[in-house]
């Protein structure tokens, strides 16, 4: 039997896989990749007799892939918090999938473990930027202020980590930033004792620092557009900037443009974190769109469809 493990290579992918190989350690072929590469399933070729576990991998965009996979004799374990359009019924398949605007896939795994690994998880919702179900699920752990802080700083750097046009990009390739991450059942101990923290929170550094002089193109008490250049320091920041910028103005969305390399933009929607909404229904309108309602992208949006995405975002978010 060959076990795979499919994972967003964001926070909140790893800290979900981090929690099931901590209670469950199996030798598993990792397939992730960058933020924005969710048609992961493609890439695994199971036989009969199988285990494929998929974590925080929108299953609307993957259902058919998912539909090959069981046809081929597999075992799959499902666990997301995206759009997941029409779930398929099979004896093979076990799902848990969640569109709650307050939940992720690592407080999913949270739960099946009876919080056995919680502090991950909590390290996951706040790379997700979930910060009140961050803190409320680490109520139990009593933890100090300075504690949910480092845990909180840990969730935003691995979440940075992620974005970025290919792998070249990033810092640590997804794969081998969970098994730097997988030796540690103790998030705080991971970050006093490996240097991989220390890179991702001076690189994260840097990059905000370059962000600070972006100003929105399109500006309202609502809504707001950024332009991003098409360097790998925007490619790296434009989630976690968005994420912040969420929470800096909760009652306005937030639209972030990434030049891509090969012309058009990607995309980043935030939905005003005082009504999480609309993020994922304005991004199903387009072209490789897609997300949950309160942060979903467009992973390439065509220069002509500039103005119309822009009109529509004006529209959602007056």
């Amino acid at each position: 039997m060959t076990n795979y493990d499919v994972f967003n290579g964001d926070a909140d992918g790893l800290c979900a896989l981090q929690q099931l190989r901590l209670a469950s350690p199996v030798d598993s072929h990792l397939v992730t990749g960058v933020k924005r590469d969710i048609s992961l399933l493609k890439r695994v070729h199971a036989e009969a007799g199988d285990q494929v576990t998929v974590l925080d991998i929108s299953l609307e965009k993957n259902r058919a892939e998912l539909e090959r996979i069981l046809a081929q004799g597999a075992q799959v374990e499902y666990i997301d918090h995206h759009y997941p359009g029409d779930i398929p019924e099979h004896p093979a398949l076990v799902i848990t999938v969640e569109a709650s605007p307050d939940i992720c896939t690592s407080l999913l795994v949270n739960e099946r473990l009876d919080g056995q690994f919680r502090s991950w998880a909590v390290v996951g919702a706040f790379g997700d930027n979930l910060d009140e179900s961050a803190q409320r699920a680490a109520e139990p752990l009593g933890l100090s202020l300075g504690e949910l802080t480092k845990l909180r700083e840990l969730g935003i750097c691995i979440n940075y980590n992620a974005y970025g046009a290919t792998v070249d990009d990033l810092f640590f390739p997804p794969d081998d930033l969970f098994r730097r991450l997988s030796g540690y059942a103790d998030p705080l101990r991971f970050m006093a004792e490996d240097e991989t923290f220390v890179q991702l929170k001076d690189g994260y550094s840097d990059d905000m620092a370059r962000s600070a002089g972006l100003v929105p193109q399109v500006k309202s008490d609502g809504h707001a557009v950024l332009m991003l250049p098409g360097e790998p320091w925007a490619r790296r920041v434009s989630g976690v900037l968005g994420n912040q910028l969420a929470r800096d103005h909760p009652q306005r969305a937030h639209a972030l443009l990434t030049s891509r390399p090969d012309g058009g933009y990607v995309v980043s929607v935030r939905a005003p974190l005082s009504r999480k909404e609309g993020a994922d229904e304005l991004c199903l309108q387009f072209p490789s769109g897609g997300g949950r309602k309160a942060a979903a992208g467009i992973n390439h949006l065509p220069e002509d469809l500039l103005d119309d995405f822009v009109d529509r975002f004006r529209l959602r978010y007056p």
